[in-house]
């Protein structure tokens, strides 16, 4: 008796559908993926061993550039009116001020963005004069708890 073998039916997967619903999942996690907002003004930052995690939000940036401009920027939730309805989202905030009034600016900040850490970014090209009087304001309004940020020294020497 010979045994005769089944034919096997040739399977055919169409890879269309999973082609697409990677592409729109693609498209999704580019649309809502939030990135790093960009800095008000660039600065060099002296180099130092310290390395402390940021947080991602609830940060008010002093940034001192080499001109010895100072700029207070934060993030802060607004309401908007889109087609009819209100609709929460983030707006940067920058708003340049003198040394005189750098206090006061960042009191305006903490009072829309509560709980914030300030953080001082100077650029080493900036005059000790600025930051020695930004310092003093904020000493004399009671603004004592503050980080400042330089670059870390081993990143710098390995590019």
């Amino acid at each position: 008796m010979g045994i005769k073998k089944k034919r096997r039916v040739a399977i055919r997967i169409d890879m269309t559908p999973m082609v697409d619903i990677a592409f729109l999942l693609l498209i999704f996690y580019m649309a809502t993926t939030q990135f790093k907002p960009p800095e008000a003004r660039a600065v060099d930052l002296p180099e130092s061993h310290s390395q402390i995690e940021l947080p991602a939000k609830d940060v008010i940036n002093i940034t001192v550039t080499k001109h010895d401009s100072i700029y207070v920027d934060y993030v802060q939730i607004v309401t908007v009116l889109v087609e009819g309805r209100d609709v929460e989202t983030t707006a940067r905030i920058v708003r340049m001020c003198d040394k005189f009034n750098v206090a006061q600016e960042i009191n305006m900040a903490r009072a829309k963005v509560f709980h914030a850490l300030v953080v001082v970014k100077a650029d080493q090209g900036a005059s000790f004069g600025v930051m020695q009087d930004v310092m003093k304001q904020m000493q004399e309004n009671n603004l004592s708890r503050f980080l400042i940020i330089t670059d870390n020294e081993m990143e710098s020497e390995e590019t």
